[in-house]
């Protein structure tokens, strides 16, 4: 009876250690992805993998232009990697502020991004292209305000809107500040003719809203007659070419040589980049066929070069930051960091949307770049000093900050590893 006992015994515990063997990765994979580290390192990862992306199509698709301009091949993406530099160390400061700082500089970022702003106005400095008065331009130096002022907007209304939560489903503790401070910012945008950046500014106070509680009557009130007064706008510019864009993109385009000429040149890259693409640098559209190649349309230049394999997996990337910061959004117990976290999701992922949208015709040409991917160095320097803001709220969560402090750093697990080796 005992022999048996024990057979039973090993039997079950060979049984035993056999479904944990099996369960092991399943269970491992479940545990890491609830861990409390997993949001942190979903963004600084994506983040950092989308610039490198972003880095080498720049390069790839400018080349060519930049030497029919009696350029270095290299031009476009020097002052790229620049940039990327800068935004760098803008996202390590912004990584290390608490929120006590974003309270404190909150309405001090608002009132000078609102003045830089302004500065398209002043004549001499204002400057701009296709209609457009979106940038400050002076010797050797210019930027688009728009971009600093959406970072500024998005902490702005993190504070506002909390500090009003308890009183968000009447009217006018909705509108003042938060809607007013919106509006002057929009209407500064707007008065430079910058409807596609407009449009963005409108993503990023509905994701504010939204978060902060706004009711779903007045959110929906509020973003009708922001889309009636976006479509009486349009319409009172008889000289505009944008309801072409709007009419060729709902109907069949057939001018080629003109309007439909960037969207169709864009559409054949895609297509002509088949599973896997034509191999990096080998992208026919990029030798001046397809205007901003390395800006607005590099979705195109990426699905042709790197193929379907390419774009969806940017587009996973663009997931894994959507999905971290909807973690943040649910679980920090800041509501300054959730409402600020929803406005700047709503501005990143809403913009890389609409310029895939773009691409592949789901949208008509609105002429916003792929952040962290398209050349651009005030779109790139600003989204990553807003991802840096996201990544200090997923370092301050009180789960997070304590798994990363118990976590030995590279020097002590360093230290560590040659004790063992010499041991």
């Amino acid at each position: 009876m005992t022999a048996t006992a024990s057979r039973s015994r090993s039997k079950n515990s060979e049984s035993g250690r056999s479904s944990s063997a099996r369960s092991g990765p399943a269970q491992r994979l479940r545990e890491a992805w609830t861990g409390p580290l997993t949001t942190y390192y979903l963004l600084v990862g994506s983040t950092a993998l989308l610039l490198v992306i972003g880095l080498v199509m720049v390069l790839s698709s400018s080349s060519v232009d930049s030497i029919v301009r009696g350029r270095s091949p290299y031009a476009a993406f020097l002052a790229q990697t620049r940039f990327a530099l800068i935004g760098l160390v803008l996202m390590l400061i912004a990584t290390r502020l608490t929120g006590l700082w974003q309270r404190r500089l909150a309405w001090g970022a608002m009132f000078a991004a609102l003045g830089f702003q302004m500065m398209v106005f002043v004549p001499g400095l204002g400057c701009g292209s296709g209609g457009n008065q979106n940038w400050v331009c002076l010797p050797g130096f210019s930027a688009q305000p728009a971009e600093a002022l959406k970072l500024a907007l998005a902490m702005w209304l993190g504070v506002v809107l909390v500090r009003k939560q308890p009183l968000l489903g009447r009217v006018r503790h909705v509108v003042v500040p938060g809607l007013a401070g919106a509006g002057v910012a929009i209407a500064s945008v707007l008065a430079g003719k910058d409807l596609g950046t407009v449009l963005i500014f409108a993503l990023l106070v509905a994701g504010a809203l939204f978060v902060a509680g706004v009711p779903l009557w007045m959110f929906g009130s509020v973003a009708s007659l922001a889309g009636l007064g976006v479509v009486v706008w349009i319409l009172a510019q008889p000289d505009s070419n944008r309801m072409d864009r709007i009419s060729n993109w709902l109907g069949e385009c057939t001018d080629s040589a003109g309007l439909c000429y960037q969207i169709d040149h864009g559409t054949w890259a895609l297509a002509s980049g088949g599973w896997f693409g034509r191999g990096l640098g080998q992208s026919r559209e990029k030798w001046s066929y397809l205007p901003e190649a390395h800006n607005d349309f590099i979705f195109a230049i990426l699905g042709e070069e790197l193929g379907l394999a390419g774009t969806l997996l940017v587009l996973g990337l663009f997931a894994l930051l959507a999905i971290a910061m909807l973690r943040l959004i649910r679980h920090h117990p800041d509501p300054v960091a959730r409402v600020t976290t929803g406005a700047i999701f709503a501005w990143v992922i809403g913009q890389a949307l609409i310029n895939i949208g773009v691409v592949i015709r789901l949208a008509p040409v609105i002429g916003v770049p792929l952040p962290l991917v398209s050349a651009g160095g005030s779109a790139l320097v600003m989204t990553m000093a807003a991802l840096g803001v996201v990544i200090s709220y997923a370092r301050s969560d009180p789960k997070t900050a304590a798994a990363l402090a118990a976590r030995p750093g590279a020097l002590r697990r360093s230290i560590a590893v040659l004790g063992r080796a010499r041991g």
